[in-house]
Formats: C-alpha cells, sequence, structure tokens
C-alpha cells in the first residue's frame, strides 16, 4: 500500500478495521520518514497515531484519516486529523485525564497520545462524533 505513496499530497485511509488500523501506522511512518523526522519522534508520532487510529475505530464505530505534510516556513511536519461520527466523547477532561483508560488500546489513551506530539486539538459533541488533530514537526 506505501510503495507507491505520494507523500506530497495528503493521504486519506478509511478505518473500518484492524488492518486498517495497520495501514494508518504505515502511512504515517512513510510520510514520518519522507520529512526527515528523527526515529524517536517518527516512533513517537507513529504510536499516537496508532493509538487514536483504535480510538477512531473502537469507541467512533470507525472514521477516517487524513495524514498531510505541513510547513511552516522554518520546518516541515506532518499533520493528522481523525474523524469519526460516532457518539462522541461524554466527559472530555476525563478522558484527558492521565492514566485514564476504558481499556482495549494501548494503554495511552488520549492524554498519552497529546504528550507524543507537538500539537493536539480534540473537537467532539455528543451524537456528533470526534475530530482529533495532531502536529509533530522536525527538530
Amino acid at each position: 500500500m506505501t510503495a507507491g505513496l505520494d507523500v506530497g499530497a495528503p493521504q486519506a485511509q478509511s478505518i473500518a478495521s484492524d488492518q486498517d488500523v495497520v495501514r494508518v501506522r504505515q502511512m504515517v511512518r512513510t510520510v514520518a520518514v519522507a520529512v526527515k523526522l528523527s526515529l524517536v519522534d517518527q516512533t513517537k508520532l507513529v504510536t499516537a497515531a496508532s493509538e487514536l487510529a483504535r480510538n477512531t475505530l473502537v469507541y467512533g464505530g470507525g472514521g477516517e484519516v487524513l495524514v498531510s505534510i505541513v510547513e511552516n516556513g522554518r520546518r516541515r511536519g506532518v499533520r493528522i486529523v481523525f474523524t469519526d461520527k460516532g457518539p462522541g466523547i461524554a466527559d472530555l477532561d476525563l478522558a484527558l485525564t492521565d492514566g485514564y483508560t476504558t481499556g482495549g488500546g494501548l494503554g495511552l489513551g488520549l492524554s498519552g497520545a497529546r504528550r507524543l506530539v507537538d500539537e493536539f486539538d480534540i473537537e467532539t459533541a455528543a451524537g456528533k462524533g470526534t475530530r482529533v488533530t495532531v502536529t509533530k514537526w522536525s527538530r
């Protein structure tokens, strides 16, 4: 799947199965390498993306991800947007609390994913789903 990936263009992937979570990991790794993130930052970003993709599948009932290369004038980075149309997060403050988990994921939760990236934004509404945007910048 990633062999012919045009990393310069935004990459979209549906998340409807465990295999899709694996595809998201591969796609994020490929783009992170293209942006020249350090190995440590690649690992952090792939780990966060894996957790967020799993959350999209398990709690959001599936959704999609968009992976893009971004620039801020001085450096390049990878921006990843996860979107689902699930039930939303009832208690966002609780969900962002360190150590909070409902089980089944890597045990990082949203707070762990937030610590692994440089920018983290979440929008959620009951019955309307959740959108999580993360960015990791090259050093």
